[in-house]
């Protein structure tokens, strides 16, 4: 096990490499310069004072020697300042990376605690009306955009009732309230994040638990169990439901994707101070030491996600054993 660990990750360098070359290359194709936003405005910047400008950044050079030079950069742990204010990159993630953390946390979280009992409940149910309307249920959820579900959701607990905050993590007078309402006006504004980032995931999640546990139900060491007297809840809580999670694990790592990459949409909607918001501020500015930080970290993020879903797939079954 520990050696498929460390092979993993060895094997993890290479791809973030690529990834790093895509993002890189991508950006530089996309139309505009960061230069433009600083001097477009301006009719008295000169074309002279233009190619200064890119001089400074280092951008009049080709996309793959500043690929280089930012690569060596990285080797020491710096990602560069920003060109908007002049903020070390890395400073600007650390600020921003706890929220999104805390969101994408919070989403799993709430999938699991929604989708497993609703694919197990429609298993043990299976072409009853429960499963037929949970069914339902969830092809609506396939169905609904996300984030026009946000916008619906804004308008109607945030505009029409004023039950919910619909932006940012915290009211602008949370500095002054008590510590349990600091937390409690956070908590409310949580609500919806977590929910449209969960929605995401949770109907295919559901899918899955059901497919997972009528696939174990009809295993012949549950009609075993049958056969020896045991009561359902047993058969189901201690030998069904543990191996159903077993490909609920692996899905979970690879819908970490999904969450990260939702953060983008979602934070910018609600104006979460999230790490996803500010990669869409630094791309919309071309602010590219910031936007390379954002894929990097969100790409290591999102390759160590799929590590612990490997590893916890190997906890949750003792029988399989990497090599």
């Amino acid at each position: 096990m520990q050696n498929y660990i460390i092979r993993r990750i060895i094997h993890i360098i290479p791809v973030l490499f690529g990834i790093t070359i895509i993002t890189f290359g991508a950006m530089h194709l996309a139309p505009g310069k960061p230069t433009d936003l600083m001097t477009d405005m301006n009719a008295k910047v000169s074309a002279e004072a233009k190619n200064r400008l890119a001089q400074l950044y280092g951008l009049d050079s080709p996309w793959y020697v500043q690929y280089g030079r930012w690569l060596m950069r990285v080797a020491r742990l710096d990602f560069g300042a920003s060109f908007r204010d002049g903020k070390p990159a890395i400073s600007k993630i650390a600020e921003r990376l706890p929220a999104t953390l805390l969101l994408n946390i919070l989403s799993i979280i709430f999938i699991l605690i929604i989708a497993i009992p609703i694919g197990v409940i429609s298993a043990l149910n299976h072409n009853r009306f429960i499963d037929r309307a949970m069914t339902v249920g969830v092809f609506i959820g396939f169905s609904v955009p996300a984030f026009w579900l946000a916008l619906m959701l804004m308008i109607l607990f945030g505009l029409k009732l004023g039950w919910l905050p619909i932006s940012g993590l915290h009211s602008l007078n949370a500095g002054d309230l008590p510590p349990l309402a600091r937390v409690f006006d956070g908590a409310k504004h949580l609500v919806l994040p977590v929910f449209i980032s969960a929605f995401t995931g949770l109907a295919g999640m559901s899918r899955y638990s059901r497919s997972s546990m009528l696939d174990t139900l009809h295993q012949d060491y549950i009609k075993l169990a049958y056969a020896k007297g045991l009561s359902r809840r047993q058969i189901v809580v201690k030998h069904a439901l543990r191996n159903a999670l077993l490909p609920i694990v692996t899905i979970l790592g690879l819908s970490l994707p999904a969450l990260i990459g939702g953060g983008f949409i979602f934070e910018t909607i609600f104006a979460y101070p999230g790490m996803g918001r500010l990669g869409y501020e630094a791309i919309m500015a071309r602010d590219y030491p910031v936007v390379m930080a954002v894929g990097t970290i969100a790409a290591l993020l999102t390759l160590a996600g799929n590590l612990i879903a490997d590893i916890t797939y190997a906890l949750v079954d003792p029988r399989i054993r990497y090599k």
